[in-house]
């Protein structure tokens, strides 16, 4: 009941704010077809560009909305089309002295100064396509949608740019299959362009986009107008791979080999299936070459959650982002019965094996976005069953033990696109696992509506999850889950008042990150700006952060949260940020590990602030301090973070970032009975230190080596120990017959050598190093772990892929 009259509040409150206004003058730019050659060398001198209309006159952005560029640092733009390509050409006029750049790679923006072309095809004002381009030729493009930048989308364009006496001109030339739009005779497109120096920290925009203005920033744009008689091409792609692994490790063991290789090829594939539907499909992937996970020591009740480096599970999938039901390290993740093994080993036998990975087959991927703005996608992926193996007591026999089945994981979305930026969505993802293991399914709509001036935002989702064959008897498992809120995001005045609520039987953890059910959780947040730059300052943020949670059944109170905090820009680029965050008194019913177990948190206050200083200059640093107080135990923690770049010139650079925290008194579970009658706690010293040292070499905009080293030490030293009563309290005790400290080290080494030898097309050889140490020694700090570390037995790889793009319109040609 408190729930309905909750939402009803909401709906009847945002009814009476979306209101009517006039729309805002567009800014247009006629289209302009040629039929003259367009060399791509970023020298302008191709007479194609005299007929071509010049967009200049570009706008602030920020940190000063509305100011003009000045007259010596002017932009001039100039876009033309044929019949399979859109051609840009730019003059970026500054003194050649203020010009920042640095070779970084692809899709990376590092501290260059860039120029972006943006394009809304199907002018639904929530959908785009930009394609960047920096003064040494780099390239960085993005697909955008209402859940913003999607750095991860590649396409397959040329740039070329040129440094000039008065600043640096580029070409760029976008062929159609590079790009989605409707096969409509006459299209009218949104259109923006965008500039940056990143030495002034100034960006503008052709079309003027004020940040007072709420919604998706498409909604601002201009159009670019009367385009006619374009016709999407066969997009057919193929990029087939080989590779080859050279492995490393001392067993120290004559059953084992100490070095192996192996060898992989597959291929992905790209297919046009209309005008606005790709296919995308890996088959018998290869993922070695991904950079290492930043694995860390994890005391919480709940999964680390890891970051996707993989390109297929990052690149296009905005539309299966929806409503948080995709975590996609599900997939070829860790095996659905992995922890179960040691319980199915007959007497005398031991675990020899047992992978931490299952073998993704394939996976595929249909999305794309018709005319009138209905997004469809959908994602297939198949994973190979997994088995551990056992060995007898006479060590002569092995066998099999499947601990995940041959699983299908599928994602269905529908998303439509309406007038004002709003959206509706309806999102299905499946598992469905062979053999008797249960299936998992999840449904749920959502919605992002707003206002016709963009000042007002209701949005939600409704969602069901089904376990099916869960239950005794195979019976299904069904459970409910919403979300509301309304949002006030135009002005300089924002709000978000939102309630989020998952039954006691809900769970989405099957193909998405879930952590805990059973909860009502309501937050709220009231932020204030200032973005006119005053003497001091160029813009300034005031946030205020409220969260307050209880179950859902039974009705108890759970935790809350209250956070403050004040962020900007300086006059000199540089930002920082202060805060206070205050926590009381919870009942924490995950930290005891056990049901029907509570554990009574102490309340606490934490208090920092941070500073950054801008990127463009040749010493880039930052850092944060973060110190944590609880009165109840005496509890401290000092967190302190830190962060450098020194750019030697534009090919070579180095970095370093070091984490320190050191908590005293922290308090937290330590270990159960083994009849798990008994929850102990316990008052812990953690000291976790973690550095990574980034070296980067780029030889062209080609072709580049970076070196990553990263080790992490943490160890807890559990000094005293207490029984959890029922009651939630803790109860003193001499002891427990158990020994939880901790010493824990993560090293990893990633050096990739990368050269782009064709239009997508590449070679990399990568070096992996990896050294895992787990021990209860707390007696040597952290120079000595990290030397004991590096002499620790260590997993070395060695590998070369090369991946080569086949264009069918370009084989077509060549025959």
């Amino acid at each position: 009941m408190r729930s309905l009259l909750f939402t009803m509040g909401i709906l009847l409150f945002a009814a009476t704010v979306f209101a009517q206004d006039k729309e805002k003058t567009v800014k247009k730019l006629p289209a302009v077809r040629t039929t003259q050659k367009i060399v791509i060398d970023g020298d302008l001198k191709d007479s194609a560009w005299l007929s071509a209309p010049v967009a200049s006159g570009l706008v602030e952005w920020r940190p000063s909305f509305g100011r003009k560029e000045a007259d010596n640092a002017g932009t001039e733009i100039r876009i033309l089309y044929d019949n399979s390509a859109i051609y840009v050409s730019g003059y970026c006029h500054m003194p050649k002295d203020s010009i920042s750049s640095e070779l970084v790679g692809r899709d990376k923006v590092g501290a260059n100064d860039y120029v972006g072309i943006l394009f809304d095809t199907y002018n639904d004002k929530i959908n785009g396509f930009g394609y960047y381009v920096t003064p040494l030729g780099e390239q960085y493009d993005a697909k955008y949608s209402a859940r913003g930048e999607d750095d991860s989308w590649n396409s397959v364009y040329e740039t070329q740019s040129k440094i000039v006496a008065d600043g640096w001109t580029f070409e760029m030339r976008i062929p159609y299959s590079a790009i989605r739009f409707s096969t409509k005779n006459i299209q009218d497109w949104g259109l923006n362009i965008t500039r940056r120096n990143r030495k002034t920290d100034r960006q503008y925009m052709w079309s003027p986009t004020d940040p007072t203005i709420g919604g998706n920033f498409f909604a601002q744009f201009g159009l670019w107008t009367g385009v006619e008689n374009i016709k999407p091409p066969v997009r057919l792609s193929f990029s087939p791979y080989l590779s080859a692994y050279a492995n490393h490790y001392p067993y120290n063991d004559p059953a084992k080999k100490n070095f192996g290789t192996t060898v992989n090829g597959g291929m992905d594939l790209k297919y046009g299936i209309s005008q606005s539907f790709t296919l995308d499909m890996t088959l018998i992937p290869d993922f070695g070459q991904v950079q290492s996970d930043n694995q860390v020591l994890n005391l919480t009740p709940f999964e680390v959650k890891y970051n996707e480096n993989r390109s297929f599970f990052t690149e296009g999938t905005e539309l299966f982002s929806k409503g948080n039901l995709f975590y996609s390290r599900r997939i070829g993740g860790e095996p659905l019965h992995y922890g179960d093994v040691a319980s199915q080993l007959l007497p005398g036998e031991t675990l020899i094996r047992n992978p931490s990975e299952t073998r993704l087959l394939n996976a595929t991927k249909v999305s794309g976005r018709t005319s009138s703005g209905l997004g469809i996608g959908i994602f297939n992926a198949v994973t190979k069953a997994q088995y551990a193996t056992a060995e007898s007591a006479n060590g002569k026999d092995t066998r099999q033990i499947e601990t995940d089945p041959l699983t299908n994981y599928n994602i269905v979305v529908f998303d439509q696109s309406l007038k004002r930026n709003s959206s509706v969505s309806l999102i299905n993802t499946n598992v469905t696992r062979n053999g008797t293991d249960y299936d998992a399914n999840v449904t749920a709509f959502l919605w992002d509506l707003y206002d016709k001036k963009n000042n007002w935002n209701l949005f939600g989702k409704l969602g069901e999850s089904q376990l099916i064959g869960y239950l005794p008897g195979g019976k299904t498992q069904s459970g409910y889950t919403h979300q509301i809120g309304l949002g006030k995001t135009g002005g300089r005045l924002n709000m978000n008042f939102q309630q989020e609520l998952a039954d006691d039987k809900y769970s989405s953890n099957d193909m998405g990150y879930f952590t805990n059910n059973n909860f009502v959780d309501h937050y709220l947040w009231v932020g204030y700006k200032w973005i006119k730059p005053k003497a001091w300052y160029n813009r300034l943020n005031l946030n205020f952060n409220g969260y307050y949670s209880r179950r859902f059944k039974p009705w108890d109170y759970q935790m809350a949260r209250v956070n403050v905090n004040f962020n900007g820009q300086l006059k000199t680029q540089d930002f920082f940020g202060i805060f206070v965050t205050s926590k009381p008194a919870a009942n924490d019913f995950y930290e005891p590990r056990v049901a029907g177990k509570v554990f009574k948190r102490p309340g606490s206050v934490t208090y920092g602030g941070w500073f950054e200083k801008n990127y463009a200059r040749k010493i880039y640093y930052g850092g944060e301090l973060d110190l944590t107080r609880s009165e109840q135990y005496n509890s401290n923690g000092y967190e302190l973070f830190t962060f450098s770049n020194y750019r030697f010139n534009k090919k070579f650079s180095l970095g370093l970032n070091a984490n320190v925290s050191i908590f005293t008194n922290n308090l937290g579970f330590a270990a159960t009975s083994p009849a798990a009658d008994s929850v102990y706690f316990a008052l812990r010293k953690r000291n976790t230190v973690e550095t990574i040292f980034n070296v980067k070499y780029n030889f062209t905009n080609k072709m580049g080596l970076t070196f990553r080293a990263r080790h992490y030490w943490s160890a807890v030293n559990n000094r005293q120990f207490f029984s959890l009563q029922q009651d939630g309290a803790l109860t003193r005790v001499a002891a427990i017959n158990q020994n939880v400290d901790y010493n824990v080290n993560y090293f990893n080494i990633d050096m990739v050598y990368t050269w782009q030898f064709a239009l997508g097309s590449f070679l990399n050889i990568v070096w992996k190093n990896s050294i895992n140490t787990f021990d209860q020694n707390l007696a040597e700090g952290y120079f000595k772990n990290a030397g004991n570390t590096l002499q620790s037995p260590q997993l070395n790889s060695l590998s070369i892929r090369v991946i080569y793009f086949l264009d069918y319109l370009s084989l077509k040609k060549v025959r």
